[in-house]
């Protein structure tokens, strides 16, 4: 049995060979503090943000793409086999599972030792961009450049790929989780309001903009009065958002001008004419690519699927693993 795992810090998603994406639920596990025992993980932890009483606490184990919480980790991976194998759980998976660009030898360790806890086989680490790449259709063996950007909740990186190798990339520990951040912060210091991480996401995804609007959208919330401390109805537009959001923008521009800074001149050339690929849940912000495209002069679009991009290039990598051996950064038997 084969899994591919994108242990992502909003979203985790599972892809077994010939099935498909099989599993895409949020990487959340709700734990009960008085018997240290995880009462839900996924969807069911997620329903409850913001919502818990004292002795019930939300974690999200994953910061900026890397394990913060081993413990939680490890039974979340072991909660995404057990739900994909069923019956058959007590067959030792191959797993193959993403990892960030910058990530250290200690973190390594730390997902290694995580998968094989949850009962794998086999742990094969394979870089994000790679992966991601894979998933958006990108030839990554062919000797031409190709940019890929993956926009995740925690971290965002960019990535020059040619010959099944990354030539040059950069990385940013922002992503989807500072924007809903940001939209909180600002509503709370121009309205006095407060607003909750999950509310602070849904206004992203239905306003949200990387581009200021002639007319822009405009959404009614509910939040706490920060004086009164009672319920209270406000309104912002998609600009608010756009104004909210646009450092955390400028941040990930500068990623990408880095990379394509140090970028060989031939490369440069392939990138030029075959424009940036974008992945990753932070991809579906509005007008993004056009913001990346006005900024950097280079067509920009996004990937098919956004969201399932790492996700399918492990399946990519699954079921071609000798093709692949090269770019496998760990096996651990």
């Amino acid at each position: 049995m084969k899994i591919g795992i994108d242990l992502g810090t909003c979203n985790s998603v599972v892809f077994v060979p010939k099935k498909g994406v099989v599993l895409n639920e949020p990487s959340i596990v709700a734990i009960s503090v008085q018997e240290n025992k995880i009462l839900a993980i996924g969807k069911e932890a997620k329903e409850m943000l913001g919502k818990t009483p004292g002795d019930i606490q939300i974690y999200k184990p994953l910061q900026n793409g890397v394990i913060a919480d081993f413990r939680i980790t490890l039974a979340m991976i072991r909660y995404f086999i057990r739900k994909v194998l069923g019956s058959f759980y007590f067959f030792k998976p191959d797993l193959v599972i993403g990892i960030p660009v910058g990530i250290t030898s200690t973190e390594k360790r730390a997902v290694i030792e995580a998968g094989l806890g949850a009962g794998a086989k086999n742990v094969y680490l394979v870089r994000n961009p790679i992966l991601a790449a894979l998933g958006a259709g990108i030839p990554i063996e062919s000797c031409s450049g190709n940019m890929i950007v993956d926009i995740g909740g925690g971290m965002t990186e960019a990535a020059v790929i040619s010959l099944g190798g990354i030539v040059n990339s950069r990385s940013v520990r922002v992503g989807g989780d500072k924007m809903d951040l940001a939209i909180s912060e600002y509503v709370k210091k121009k309205y006095n309001v407060y607003i909750g991480e999950y509310t602070a996401e849904e206004i992203k995804i239905k306003i949200g903009t990387a581009l200021q609007e002639k007319e822009p959208k405009v959404i009614e919330f509910r939040g706490r009065d920060l004086v009164s401390g009672l319920p209270r109805n406000i309104k912002i537009t998609s600009n608010e958002i756009f104004e909210a959001i646009s450092d955390i923008l400028n941040e990930i521009l500068r990623v990408i001008k880095e990379t394509l800074r140090e970028t060989p001149p031939e490369l440069s050339a392939d990138i030029m004419e075959k424009g940036i690929t974008l992945a990753g849940g932070g991809s579906l912000l509005r007008n993004l690519p056009q913001f990346i495209s006005k900024s950097t002069g280079i067509p920009t679009f996004v990937a098919e699927e956004p969201l399932l991009c790492v996700a399918k290039g492990t399946g990519i990598i699954l079921e071609n693993l000798n093709l692949y051996k090269r770019i496998l950064l760990t096996k651990k038997a």
